[in-house]
Order: structure tokens, then C-alpha cells, then sequence
């Protein structure tokens, strides 16, 4: 029984450890992408800056690349949980409110996700990031606008515009040290599309 516990109590330690070498790599990669791109990272800056051996980080991850892959899901996977509570409300106001908690969170997460979005970041992350939020049915009705819906694949075309106009605008807000307050930025980034601000405005 003694020869169980100790084992069980090593697997824990083990998983411990693990668990705290990942995120001395994870917190190593993110500062060093508030300076730098991720193509002019190298495993060893990574590895100097957690005080882990390179022989360390390959048991965990095939590369840098890797690495950033995994943060990223990490990322979409804590936004995707924020859309779960919208996915059934439709309103106007509800939709500046799930972009406020979004913005909201992404002002909180200071060095994760802050650097993931950054110029130093990825750009297929970053599309791949927004275009999760308008990618929901109930959301791309207000980025359409309804005098197009003759027009095949438009949509998509909106969407584009959407996507690209909101990793500019957080962009630049992170870069400034977001200093317009969170529900002023919320309300920019819904007024990219001309539908989604006639929605917002009650559709005046």
C-alpha cells in the first residue's frame, strides 16, 4: 500500500513539474514576442530566458513553432468558453456586450494575449482568432447588410473587412497602451460594419 501512495505521490510530482516547465516556456516565448517575431526566436533564447535545458523543451515540444501552436489553441479555446454564453442571445445589445467581454478579457490577459495579437504575433492566428467570433450564424446577420443578400458569397467579403479591421484597431490600441477605455473600443470594433452599427443603433 506504502509502495502504491509513494508511486501515486510521484506521478503528482511529476505532473508537477511538467505542468511548471510548460509554463516557464509558454511565459519565456510570450515575453520574448513583445520584442521580437516568432521567426527571429530561437529555442535557445527560449530555453536561456526559463532556465531550462534544450534537451528539457524537446520532451515537451518538437519546436518553437510548436510551442506557439499551443499557446494559440490554449487562447481560442479561453475566448471560445466567453462566446459559449452568447451563443443563444441575438440582440443588438447583447453583441456589444460579448465584444466588451472580449476586449475586456484581452486588456486582462496583459501578456499572453496581448503579445499573441501584437504585430510580433501571427497573422493566420489573428485571423483565425476574430473570424471565430463572426463566423457565429446569429452574429454575421448584423455584419451583412440585408440590401446585398442578392449578391452570391458577399459575406464572406464582409467578413474579410471585419476580420482585418479588428486586428488593425487592437492592434493599435495594444501598441498605445489601450488608452480608449474598453466599451469605446467595443463600440469601434462593431461599427466596422455599417449593418452592425444600424443594429446597434436600434437601426436608425
Amino acid at each position: 500500500m506504502k509502495e502504491m501512495e509513494a508511486a501515486a505521490a510521484g506521478v503528482v510530482k511529476e505532473g508537477r513539474k511538467a505542468r511548471y516547465t510548460k509554463k516557464a516556456l509558454r511565459d519565456s516565448l510570450i515575453e520574448l514576442m513583445k520584442s521580437k517575431s516568432i521567426i527571429r526566436i530561437t529555442i535557445k533564447e527560449i530555453c536561456d530566458l526559463a532556465d531550462i535545458s534544450r534537451s528539457t523543451f524537446y520532451a515537451h515540444y518538437h519546436n518553437q513553432y510548436d510551442l506557439l501552436k499551443q499557446i494559440e489553441e490554449g487562447t481560442i479555446a479561453y475566448f471560445e468558453d466567453i462566446l459559449k454564453k452568447f451563443d443563444k442571445k441575438r440582440s443588438a445589445r447583447e453583441l456589444i456586450q460579448m465584444v466588451e467581454e472580449i476586449v475586456r478579457n484581452i486588456a486582462d490577459n496583459s501578456n499572453s494575449i496581448q503579445a499573441l495579437l501584437s504585430e510580433n504575433g501571427d497573422i493566420n492566428f489573428q485571423e483565425r482568432f476574430f473570424r471565430r467570433f463572426t463566423s457565429k450564424t446569429y452574429l454575421v446577420n448584423y455584419f451583412i447588410d440585408p440590401s446585398f443578400d442578392d449578391v452570391p458569397g458577399i459575406g464572406k467579403y464582409y467578413l474579410a473587412y471585419v476580420v482585418n479591421g479588428s486586428i488593425a484597431l487592437v492592434q493599435r490600441w495594444l501598441k498605445n497602451n489601450m488608452d480608449i477605455p474598453v466599451p469605446k473600443l467595443a463600440k469601434m470594433l462593431v461599427q466596422l460594419s455599417p449593418a452592425a452599427r444600424k443594429a446597434a443603433n436600434g437601426g436608425a
